[in-house]
C-alpha cells in the first residue's frame, strides 16, 4: 500500500511514526507543510521514507499561502498516487486534504488542534467540523480526543485511540546520580519540568509553584529544561526570587540524553493546559518517577492521585506549591509510586505494541472507504 504522511513540521513525534512505517510493509511518501523558525528534530528523514518535494515545507506555512499549497498538494496525490493519506493537524494538513476530496483520507489529532484550537474562532470550529466530515478515520491518542470530535458530530465508531507510547527500553527506572553529584544536590529534593516554555505548557506556573516551595524546602532543587518565547518571563522570575542557584537550566535536551534527566529526579512536574497523552510524562512514568501534573482529561487518563503521584487544578500555582510540598512530606511513598508508574507504563504506553494500533486504522480505513 502506497501512503502519503503529511505533517505539520518535522518532530521528533514524526521522526517515530515514520522510522515505525520505514519498517512496515508500506511504501511511505513524506510531505512536510511547513519549516518552522525552530528546529524541533535533529535527525534524519528515516532511510525508506521518500520526502516529497512540493510548494510547502520551506518555511513557516501561511493561511494566505493555502491556494497555492492546495493546488501543488493536488498535483502531489495525482504524481505519488497514493492508496491512503495520514494528515494531521486537523485545522492545517487534514483541512487542506479534505479540500480537495481525496478518500480514505486518515486525520491524526495531535491533541492540541482538537482540544484548543478548534474553539479559538467561529472560523477554527467551522474548518474543524469541514475536515472531521471529510475524514474517514480519525487517530487520536486519548478519550479527550475522540469525545471533542463526537462533539463536532463525527461518529466515535470512526475513531481509533492509542497512546502514542515511547520505547520502554530507553526509558527506565535506574537511577543516575552524575547530575546530582556535579551541583552538590545529592541530598537535594529535584523537580524536573522539560515542556516548551509556551503559555499553552504553563512553565511559568510551574516556575511560580516552585519558588513558593522552595521559600519553605531549603532542599528543593529545579532542573528545567527547554526554552520558547516565555523565556523573558522565566528567568525574571527566577532572578527576582534569588533561585538561580536552586534551578538547572538545560536548554534543548537531544532526545538520546533526556533518559539521564529522568533519572536524575524525584519528581516530574507538568503544568501544561492541554495536552492528549502526554509523551513526556509517558516517559517519565516508565523511567519510575511519579508525577505531579495539571488535572487536565489528558493527565486524568494516566496519572492516579497517591498512587502515580499527584494532580493539581490547572494555572493554579498556589495549589501546585502545596502539592510539592505534600510529596516532599511523603517522600518514602514515591518508591511504591516509581514502581506502580513503571507497571503502568508497560501496560499501555508500549510504542512497539501501540504503533500496531495505528496499521490497524489504516486496514479500517480502506474497509470504510470500499462500503461507502
Amino acid at each position: 500500500m502506497r501512503i502519503l504522511y503529511f505533517s505539520r513540521d518535522y518532530t521528533t513525534h514524526d521522526h517515530r511514526f515514520l522510522s515505525s512505517l520505514a519498517e512496515s510493509e508500506y511504501e511511505v511518501f513524506y510531505l512536510r507543510l511547513e519549516r518552522g523558525a525552530r528546529q524541533l528534530e535533529d535527525r534524519p528523514i528515516p532511510t525508506n521514507i521518500i520526502q516529497v518535494d512540493w510548494a510547502g515545507g520551506k518555511q513557516e506555512a501561511r493561511w494566505q499561502d493555502g491556494l497555492q499549497l492546495l493546488g501543488d498538494l493536488k498535483r502531489v496525490i495525482r504524481e505519488v498516487n497514493p492508496e491512503l493519506i495520514h494528515a494531521g493537524p486537523v485545522q492545517t494538513c487534514a483541512f487542506l486534504v479534505a479540500l480537495t476530496g481525496f478518500m480514505p483520507l486518515v486525520t491524526m489529532s495531535w491533541g492540541s488542534d482538537l482540544l484548543k484550537d478548534s474553539e479559538r474562532s467561529l472560523l477554527m470550529r467551522l474548518v474543524t467540523r469541514y475536515t472531521l466530515r471529510k475524514t474517514t478515520l480519525l487517530i487520536g491518542d486519548c478519550r479527550a480526543v475522540r469525545e471533542k470530535a463526537v462533539s463536532f458530530g463525527f461518529l466515535a465508531e470512526n475513531s481509533v485511540l492509542f497512546p502514542w507510547g515511547i520505547d520502554l527500553k530507553r526509558f527506565s527506572p535506574e537511577k543516575n546520580h552524575d547530575l546530582r553529584e556535579r551541583h552538590g544536590w545529592e541530598d537535594a529534593f529535584v523537580l524536573l519540568s522539560l515542556r516548551s516554555w509556551e503559555s499553552i505548557y504553563g512553565v511559568d506556573v510551574v516556575v511560580k509553584g516552585f519558588i513558593q516551595a522552595a521559600r519553605q524546602i531549603p532542599e528543593l532543587r529545579l532542573v528545567l529544561l527547554g526554552n520558547g518565547s516565555k523565556a523573558p518571563e522565566i528567568h525574571q522570575l527566577i532572578d527576582q526570587a534569588g533561585m538561580q542557584e536552586r534551578v538547572f537550566f538545560g536548554g534543548q535536551v537531544a532526545q538520546q540524553d533526556l533518559p539521564v534527566f529522568y533519572q536524575a529526579a524525584d519528581l516530574y512536574i507538568s503544568a501544561s493546559y492541554s495536552d492528549g497523552s502526554s509523551v513526556s510524562l509517558m516517559e517519565a512514568l516508565a523511567s519510575g518517577l511519579p508525577a505531579l501534573v495539571s488535572d487536565i482529561p489528558g493527565n486524568l487518563e494516566w496519572v492516579e492521585p497517591d498512587k502515580h503521584g499527584w494532580l493539581f487544578p490547572t494555572g493554579d500555582a498556589k495549589a501546585l506549591s502545596a502539592t510539592i510540598c505534600k510529596a516532599v512530606e511523603q517522600r518514602d511513598q514515591l518508591a511504591q509510586m516509581g514502581i506502580n508508574a513503571r507497571a503502568l507504563a508497560e501496560k499501555r504506553a508500549d510504542w512497539r505494541k501501540n504503533f500496531q494500533k495505528l496499521l490497524d486504522g489504516y486496514c479500517q480505513a480502506r474497509f470504510l472507504t470500499k462500503c461507502c
